[in-house]
């Protein structure tokens, strides 16, 4: 199913691709140029059409871009070639498409055994059905093949390497893994980190200024894994750590972050743990 989209996907950058070359700007007054005004304009430049008030009229009226400014989009320079390609490439994604439904009424025929599974992991922010069963089909249901969620997390690839030498780490580049699982968790990262007060955000946020947003957000996806893997392994619902995890479990690491500004502003700081309040 990724390979089928990606495929899609490539189609439609070569139709953009094919436009431009024609001098037509459909992408600047359609949002989605696949959407039903976009194929219908498509559909009818490949057939021949290439009067831009016929095409205009193709366009629904939905669209907020003015009749003025469509029409000047679609003034442009269509050749033999661009027709030819144009058709080529809408025949390929129409056949894609059709296998995409075929490929989603088998995986919904199979899906049976892992449905409560999917209804599980979907409660995790950032997850869909989608990402549910791509990472169900690479890891499946029995998490007893791996000892612990770092061996889960190693086998799919989400931790660094080990390229060391003399005792001093020379990368801390991503070891090879499962690549569909680690694109899909790492799209799932994503997503998480846009819940405003939650467990992720918190993560992703203290992580990029040390270490950089590419960096946190394999973090936040390794995260993600480790609570799929004790889910599955437990049976257990998700339950979100909350936006200050980090500062409820690591006070003195907090102190010590906090005493460094401190110093950087040139004041001098010392810790000490307070003395326990009586009531």
């Amino acid at each position: 199913m990724p390979q089928v989209s990606c495929e899609q996907a490539s189609h439609v950058q070569r139709i953009q691709k094919t436009l431009e070359d024609a001098n037509l700007k459909l992408a600047s007054v359609l949002t989605d140029i696949m959407g039903q005004s976009g194929r219908a304009v498509l559909a009818a430049l490949a057939a021949g059409e290439t009067d831009p008030e016929r095409l205009r009229a193709l366009v629904g009226a939905r669209v907020k871009a003015s009749p003025e400014a469509i029409r000047a989009a679609l003034t442009g320079r269509p050749g033999p070639h661009h027709r030819f390609l144009l058709g080529l490439h809408l025949g390929q994604i129409e056949a894609l498409a059709a296998a995409v439904a075929a490929i989603d009424a088998e995986v919904e025929r199979d899906l049976g055994p892992f449905r409560e599974a999917v209804g599980l992991l979907v409660t995790i922010p950032g997850v869909g059905e989608l990402t549910a069963e791509v990472v169900l089909s690479e890891i499946g249901l029995d998490m007893g093949r791996f000892p612990s969620a770092g061996h889960l997390i190693s086998w799919a690839g989400l931790c660094p390497r080990q390229d060391e030498s003399a005792g001093k780490r020379r990368s801390t580049r991503l070891k090879k893994g499962a690549p569909w699982l680690k694109t899909a968790l790492v799209q799932a990262a994503w997503a998480a980190v846009r819940k405003k007060h939650s467990y992720f955000n918190a993560q992703f946020q203290r992580l990029r200024g040390r270490r950089g947003a590419r960096k946190a957000i394999c973090a936040v996806a390794a995260s993600i894994l480790t609570a799929i893997y004790h889910m599955l392994n437990d049976g257990t619902a998700y339950a979100d750590l909350g936006p200050d995890h980090f500062r409820r479990n690591e006070p003195m690491t907090r102190a010590k972050a906090l005493a460094r500004q401190i110093e950087r502003l040139v004041f001098t700081c010392s810790l000490s743990p307070a003395a326990p309040v009586s009531i």
